[in-house]
């Protein structure tokens, strides 16, 4: 007996669901860009690959967090501009202004924990990100939300189902 044909998704649901679903992190830094700022309990944490083409951050934080970053946008950030591709807003580390652009590409991960609310993504890593680095990003800790035991845990929305086998 013969097995089927692999099924070709022409469509590339998968692509079109990912972006669909930046969408919804655009939406939201728009509302969080308007003059009013976030409204109520929402923050974000928003983490994103910082060697994905298009990232651009200074170099110290670079190095400090050469594979991915995690930040927190709620009281104390300044100039979010959020364009159709990319977002790009001014942040403190060390009382220091720093000025982060990224596209959501980039982003492999929006949590919302005023209402639980995760998007995940998984997101190819540039390819200037070697072996020699591996090490080094295995010792280097990055700022993450605390994990959350109880049955109001967050969302997650997996993309899984959707990807080519």
């Amino acid at each position: 007996m013969s097995e089927a044909p692999p099924v070709i998704d022409h469509m590339d649901y998968a692509n079109l669901t990912q972006e669909a679903l930046r969408g919804v992190i655009r939406q939201a830094l728009l509302r969080a860009a308007q003059p009013g700022g976030l409204p109520g309990d929402h923050h974000f944490y928003v983490t994103f690959l910082t060697r994905a083409e298009g990232v651009s951050i200074p170099d110290d934080l670079l190095l400090r967090y050469p594979k991915d970053i995690t930040i927190v946008l709620q009281h104390q950030f300044r100039d979010l501009k959020v364009e159709q591709d990319r977002v790009s807003v001014t942040l403190s580390f060390g009382g220091m202004p720093k000025v982060l652009r990224f596209p959501y590409a980039a982003i492999t991960r929006f949590y919302d924990p005023s209402v639980q609310f995760i998007l995940e993504f998984e997101v190819e890593e540039a390819e200037e990100a070697n072996d020699d680095l591996a090490a080094e990003i295995e010792d280097t800790p990055v700022a993450t939300p605390e994990k959350i035991d109880s049955d109001d845990a967050p969302k997650v929305v997996s993309l899984d189902q959707f990807r080519k086998k």
